[in-house]
């Protein structure tokens, strides 16, 4: 389960930290303390927020990526999927982006994708790809 400190969290959401603080406590958004005592919210909640249409489009560039060949890049958050033995469609919202990308199950198994994951979709023409950043 992907658990973001509250700057990721508002970089995905496109707003400023202490609108997430504001939003974490006005109930908005659902936070919990991490292992050293610090705040920090679910990926899937982030996703939730950014479905709802929380904020502006996020710019986030996670963790770069070595080379690739597409140019249109979209960080966002797996919002759901849905498998079955040989495939598996991932949706993944990147700021007012709604993405849904088929794929293999066994890539979705291999690439640890579940909802609330961080994840970069890729676009080049009528593909869209899925690429896991770096931490």
């Amino acid at each position: 389960m992907t658990q973001m400190r509250i700057p990721e969290a508002a970089e995905f959401l496109g707003v400023s930290d202490d609108t997430v603080r504001r939003w974490i406590e006005s109930g908005r958004l659902a936070a919990s303390a991490d292992a050293a005592g610090r705040q920090v919210i679910d990926g899937a909640e982030v996703a939730r927020a950014m479905r709802e249409g929380a904020g502006t489009p996020a710019s986030a560039e996670l963790a770069p990526i070595v080379s690739r060949s597409a140019r249109n890049r979209f960080a966002g958050v797996v919002t759901r999927i849905v498998k079955d033995t040989v495939m598996a469609q991932v949706e993944i919202q990147a700021g007012p982006h709604r993405f849904i990308s088929l794929l293999s199950t066994e890539a979705v198994d291999e690439l640890g994708l579940e909802p609330g994951s961080l994840a970069i979709a890729t676009v080049k023409a009528t593909n869209v790809g899925v690429e896991v950043p770096g931490r």
